[in-house]
């Protein structure tokens, strides 16, 4: 018989209690947002104040024709977490996920649904009594095909064997809608919609082909400008504290680097870790740079380098910026993130998932 002896490790027992220690936001004061607009940037941002409401993600569900995102914006004045699905083209967002996953903030959970054919990358997001669509479906109505990689097929096959699936008395919230219109039902949208009186994929194509709709009168503006929303991290001091993936890599052996992942567990479930990495997810990073915090303990150490990372480089080079601003001398970030490590042959190991003991 043997006996199996737990080592407690200090650095990650450390950040556990800052993590329990962090400032807590008011019960129900989180928030996201979807497609926001940047003509209403302002007025977001008002809305937060007045209802003491803190931004925590803001989302696209596909790359726009008709209007410029406000997420780069949104991102800048809130250090919120911008999130699109994965095949999006845009150069930067904190996240890219997937089908099957959820986007969560206090008391809210999406559930991610891939839904091309308005676009190549458009994603409609849902919740149990309703669902998020983008524009792939709107209210009598549904979103064009005929740029921006649109597929008729692809369209047909995301409404009725995805959107439409759900129950009848789910809420529609549309991207947007030209009537003035803003919510229905999936049972409304059935019965109703014309463009979902068809009887076939063939049949709907033969519709859309035949809609002979003018280009947005913003899309040459607004494509080129949406899929260029990534944090600008040009400023001298983040670019001198910005590592490379290769030269990460070779700085992991030493004891004196402590890298700080700041994705969300589910992002480390899904793609790995970097070894002997600890776990600080973004959202707390700010408590923890404060008088107290565990970064900020370390803050004063010469011989201690600080490494943030996450998983495109938007979330760490925000985290840094931050610190920097707070007087930090020994933090950087891991310029292209996670996914430049794995590109670069950085070593990806599993994070520790606890043994079900049942």
């Amino acid at each position: 018989m043997s006996d199996t002896i737990a080592v407690a490790d200090p650095i990650e027992d450390r950040v556990e209690a800052a993590e329990q220690k962090k400032p807590r936001r008011r019960p129900g004061g989180e928030a996201l947002i979807i497609d926001p607009v940047l003509e209403k940037a302002d007025h977001y941002l008002r809305l937060l104040r007045e209802l003491d409401l803190t931004l925590v993600k803001a989302i696209d569900t596909h790359v726009h024709a008709d209007h410029i995102t406000a997420l780069g914006v949104l991102r800048d004045k809130t250090h919120c977490v911008t999130v699109m699905g994965r095949m999006s083209e845009v150069d930067m967002v904190s996240m890219r996920v997937d089908e099957g996953e959820k986007i969560e903030i206090e008391n809210i959970s999406l559930d991610v649904l891939y839904t091309p054919g308005h676009t190549n990358d458009s994603y409609s997001f849902a919740m149990s009594d309703r669902v998020f669509t983008g524009d792939a479906l709107f209210i009598r109505g549904t979103g064009r095909t005929d740029f921006q990689h649109g597929d008729n097929y692809e369209a047909y096959d995301s409404l009725f064997n995805k959107i439409l699936k759900l129950p009848d008395d789910t809420l529609v919230y549309p991207g947007h809608d030209y009537n003035g219109d803003t919510v229905s039902t999936i049972g409304e949208e059935k019965a109703f919609n014309p463009r979902l009186q068809v009887a076939s994929a063939q049949e709907y194509a033969d519709i859309m082909n035949n809609l002979s709709l003018p280009n947005p009168k913003q899309m040459d503006e607004a494509v080129p400008a949406n899929l260029a929303i990534g944090f600008s991290a040009d400023r001298t001091e983040i670019l001198d504290a910005t590592i490379s993936a290769l030269d990460a890599i070779d700085l992991a052996d030493q004891a004196n680097n402590l890298f700080v992942d700041l994705r969300e567990e589910n992002e480390r479930v899904r793609d790995g870790i970097i070894a002997g990495s600890v776990h600080l997810p973004y959202q707390a990073l700010r408590g923890n740079i404060k008088p107290g915090g565990l970064l900020a303990a370390m803050s004063t150490n010469e011989n201690q380098h600080i490494l943030l990372y996450c998983a495109f480089g938007e979330r760490s080079a925000l985290g840094l910026q931050e610190m920097i601003e707070a007087g930090f001398t020994n933090a950087r970030h891991l310029g292209g993130g996670f996914d430049a490590w794995v590109k670069a042959g950085g070593i990806v190991e599993k994070p520790y998932e606890p043994v079900n003991q049942g």
